[in-house]
């Protein structure tokens, strides 16, 4: 009687395949770099997966150096973007998305403590770029132009720079002097900011500043509004103005009942500033229902948390001396919001109305050859240059959605082909790996590890003031969270390929130069390939290159 065996391994039945190896390698290893899906899902074009990778090395002011190299505001966006890369972390998929945003916080805020500052430019060109807005587009192009070798001066309307994020993010979102501080580092730096200088003539102001380009970064800072049958006007405000002269040190007088009239980022921040305001009702209405509105979830819990209300499938149709007078809505086939002929009453003191902006983009109609989309300008999808030779845009200022982080990004792709216009060159996007799924990896490798959490302030606390909402990171918890990066795609010298390489095959390089394959002895078994946890080794068909 044969007994039974009791290996591990399997071994192959060659009669109708093969084994791992042959006496001719038909296969080999390769080491490669894939894409991340956080860097890949940053707008800003951030490599989040490497200043991650440094922070877990200890090298904390090189993790900010190596985030600044794409985005000059850390402190800022760790606050106020969206983070459409945790949205793509492969992470959340296995427990839950690195909190990418609130690591980029804690450096944004060291570097403040610590005082880090850009380095000066290498190289001066002798070219001069006129920048109109500074917002967050207007002022990231200034920042990575002046670090290419330009000269930038920054033309903008407001007392001070910042635009919609001074403007129109509340304080208890953003706290001025983490605004102000990211914004000194430009100063620092040799951008030039012109305060209260609206741009009327653009080619005119050209002409005389002796600019070689214009980048034209002005923001959304005019109110859609719609004609409300009303009997006291007085109580009707637009939610940017209203934003605006708060954020000026403004207390407008708003009453004890305020309605906020419409369902995105902007309805949120009016409704939640009303109640810091001392509106003991903050209403908002909004004519769709809560799976179509255009505010983020969390700006609408945020909102929630802090007592506002929200009444969806309503519009308002008209106002007498104390009431609103509200339709009820409802869907038709086509998903679309349409009356019902029913009515009801909404008590209100004022009316806030949040019905999206539009850019101020009227001063461009004079030149020739510009073109428009309603208040947007037509630039070229890749050199984001406007019909007119050397007039560039971006931000509010073009078609696409408005965020900070967007607009960040529209000014780093503008700098990049302006600079690269003003050198007479093409500019040519550089072929971007494939993005590594959660599917191509070996999870075995990572363990459960939860995600850390920020602390909030109590509700009640809250709506008394206008004080941070949402707390850092401490060292111990952004140095936890970054550990909890996959490094999805790309050798973080685990040792796992050298240790299971039977051959001896695999060599180390030495610290942070990774390893390469000695093909003399490699076999072409696979056994670094099957392990990796990463998906950073491929096999490749022998003598393809």
């Amino acid at each position: 009687m044969t007994p039974e065996r009791r290996d591990i391994t399997i071994q192959p039945d060659l009669a109708s395949t093969v084994g791992r190896v042959a006496p001719v390698r038909s296969r080999k290893p390769i080491y490669l770099d894939m894409l991340p899906p956080c860097n890949a899902g940053c707008p800003a074009g951030e490599n989040i997966q490497e200043w991650l990778r440094l922070i877990k090395a200890g090298e904390a002011e090189a993790a900010w150096r190596q985030l600044v190299a794409d985005n000059p505001f850390p402190a800022i966006h760790g606050r106020v973007c969206y983070h459409p890369c945790e949205t793509a972390c492969n992470r959340k998929d296995l427990d839950s998305a690195v909190s990418i945003h609130s690591v980029e916080r804690y450096l944004g805020d060291l570097a403040i403590t610590n005082d880090w500052q850009f380095p000066k430019p290498r190289r001066v060109s002798g070219r001069r770029v006129m920048v109109i807005g500074a917002g967050p587009s207007g002022l990231s192009a200034a920042y990575h132009l002046t670090r290419l070798g330009h000269q930038v001066e920054i033309f903008d309307a407001g007392d001070t720079p910042g635009g919609m994020m001074r403007y129109g993010i509340p304080e208890y979102r953003l706290p001025r002097d983490v605004l102000d501080a990211e914004i000194d580092r430009l100063r620092n730096l040799g951008v030039v900011f012109r305060q209260n200088a609206p741009i009327k003539d653009l080619l005119a102001t050209q002409a005389e500043g002796n600019f070689d380009a214009v980048f034209v970064a002005v923001g959304a800072h005019i109110s859609k509004r719609v004609d409300i049958p009303s009997a006291d006007a007085s109580r009707v405000v637009d939610a940017v103005s209203f934003l605006r002269d708060v954020a000026s040190g403004e207390r407008p007088v708003i009453g004890r009942k305020v309605a906020v009239y419409g369902g995105g980022n902007t309805a949120m921040d009016a409704a939640r500033v009303a109640r810091r305001l001392g509106a003991e009702e903050s209403v908002v209405v909004y004519r769709r229902t809560e799976a179509q509105m255009p505010a983020h979830e969390e700006e609408r819990e945020g909102a929630e948390t802090e007592g506002v209300k929200i009444n969806w499938l309503r519009t308002i149709s008209s106002m007498d001396e104390a009431d609103l007078t509200v339709e009820i809505m409802e869907l038709d086939d086509d998903g679309k919001a349409v009356g019902t002929g029913r009515f009801e009453k909404l008590a209100a003191d004022t009316v806030i109305m949040a019905l999206g902006q539009r850019a101020d983009t009227d001063f461009l109609h004079a030149i020739p050859g510009m073109s428009f989309h309603d208040d947007v300008v037509d630039v070229d999808p890749n050199s984001l240059m406007t019909a007119v030779p050397g007039i560039f845009a971006g931000g509010d200022a073009v078609p696409s959605d408005r965020t900070v982080t967007i607009g960040v990004g529209h000014g780093k792709r503008a700098a990049q082909r302006i600079d690269a216009w003003l050198n007479r060159e093409e500019w040519v996007q550089p072929t971007k790996n494939p993005i590594v799924s959660l599917d191509q990896m070996n999870l075995w490798y990572f363990g459960d590890h939860q995600r850390r959490t920020q602390i909030e302030a109590d509700v009640d606390d809250r709506v008394e003031g206008f004080t941070e909402v949402v707390a850092g990171l401490t060292d111990e918890e952004a140095d936890f969270e970054a550990r909890r990066c996959l490094s999805c795609g790309n050798c973080f010298e685990c040792d796992g390929c050298f240790g299971a390489c039977p051959e001896d095959a695999v060599i180390k390089l030495g610290k942070g130069n990774r390893y390469r394959f000695d093909y003399e002895l490699c076999t072409g078994c696979g056994t670094c390939y099957e392990q990796c946890p990463v998906h950073a080794i491929d096999m490749i068909q022998e003598g393809r290159q």
